[in-house]
C-alpha cells in the first residue's frame, strides 16, 4: 500500500518509527508536511497538491497533526476523506480532541469518570469557580495549553483567585479542575489502537513538581491497568471517535478520572517504558481498514 504519514518533522521519533515499520510490512510509505499541502476544491474532484504535484495513488493516511496547526491539519485530512482515502485518524475526531471543553463534556455525557471541573466566561466571581471544585489546592489550565504547559497548580484559595483573575484579565480560556491528592503527581497514559489497549504507562512527575508530562522531566514505567481502567481508555477512544489515542487518566478513591484524550500521542515514552512495538500496532491497524 501506499501509506502517507502527515508530519511537519520527518526525523520526529514518532514520525521515523511508522515509517520503519510501515517499509518493514512492505508498504511504500511518505512523510509529507500538512502545511505545506494545496488543497484543490472541484466539482467531484478533490485533489491536494505537495510540492507542485498532485498526490495520487494513496490508499491510506496516518495522521500527526501538531495542536498549532489543527485548523489547516484538519482541512488536509478531510480533504483525503473526500478522495475516499481512509485516515487513521478521522478529521471530526481530531477536531473534537483538541476542543478541551467539548472533550469533557463529551465524554461526561458517556458516564465516564471525570475530575469535577468548572468553566466560565470570564466571570468575575472567582470564588463561585473555587467553590464548585471543592476549594484550593486546585489545577487551573489554560484550554490551549500541550504538554503540561499553561497548567498551573493553585495551592490556596489567594492564590487560585490571583491567577483566575489574571487569566480573566487577559481573556485566556482557562478550566478549573478539583486536584486529585491521592494521584500524588502521577498519571496513566493507556495508548488505544482500534479500540485495544496495544501499551500502558505510569508517569510520575519529578520531585516537586505536579505535572507528570515526560516533556516536564517525568519519568515512566510500564503498567498493567485494571479492568476498570482498561474498559475506561477503551471507551474514552470509542467516544471521542479515535482508532489511536493516547487516553490520560488518574488513579483515585472513585476509580479512573479521564484527564484528556490525545489523538497525535507521542511513541516515544511508551515504547520505551513497555518495550512494545506500538507504531507496528498502527501499521496494523491501517492494513485491516484500508
Amino acid at each position: 500500500m501506499k501509506i502517507v504519514v502527515l508530519s511537519r518533522n520527518p526525523n520526529l521519533y514518532s514520525t521515523r518509527r511508522i515509517m520503519e515499520a510501515g517499509e518493514q510490512k512492505g508498504h511504500e510509505m511518505h512523510v509529507v508536511d500538512h502545511t505545506k499541502c494545496d488543497i484543490i476544491i472541484e466539482k467531484r474532484r478533490p485533489a491536494i497538491s505537495y510540492r507542485h504535484q498532485l498526490l495520487t495513488g494513496v490508499d491510506a493516511v496516518i495522521p500527526r497533526i501538531g495542536a498549532s496547526v489543527t485548523f489547516f491539519g484538519t482541512a488536509v485530512v478531510r480533504q483525503f476523506e473526500m478522495m475516499k482515502v481512509f485516515t487513521a485518524i478521522e478529521s471530526q475526531a481530531l477536531m473534537r480532541s483538541r476542543d478541551k471543553l467539548r472533550s469533557l463534556q463529551v465524554l461526561s455525557r458517556a458516564g465516564l469518570g471525570l475530575p469535577k471541573t468548572v468553566f466560565t466566561n470570564y466571570s468575575k466571581n472567582v470564588d463561585d469557580v473555587i467553590k464548585h471544585v471543592g476549594g484550593a489546592p486546585l489545577v487551573i489550565k489554560l484550554l490551549e495549553g500541550t504538554q503540561g504547559l499553561g497548567v498551573v497548580l493553585a495551592e490556596t484559595d489567594n492564590a487560585a483567585e490571583s491567577v483566575l483573575e489574571a487569566f480573566n484579565g487577559l481573556q485566556a480560556r482557562v478550566i478549573a479542575q478539583e486536584f486529585i491528592k491521592e494521584a500524588k503527581g502521577a498519571d496513566i497514559r493507556a495508548f488505544v489502537v482500534d479500540g485495544v489497549v496495544v501499551g500502558a504507562m505510569k508517569r510520575q512527575g519529578k520531585k516537586g513538581e505536579f505535572r507528570s508530562n515526560l516533556h516536564r522531566g517525568g519519568t515512566a514505567e510500564i503498567i498493567e491497568l485494571s479492568e476498570d481502567e482498561e474498559n475506561a481508555a477503551i471507551k474514552a477512544a470509542r467516544i471521542m471517535g479515535l482508532g489511536i489515542a493516547g487516553v490520560d487518566m488518574l488513579q483515585s478513591e472513585r476509580g479512573p478520572l479521564i484527564l484528556e484524550v490525545n489523538s497525535s500521542p507521542g511513541l516515544e515514552g511508551i515504547e520505551a517504558a513497555t518495550g512494545k512495538d506500538i507504531a507496528r500496532s498502527i501499521i496494523r491497524y491501517v492494513e485491516r481498514n484500508a
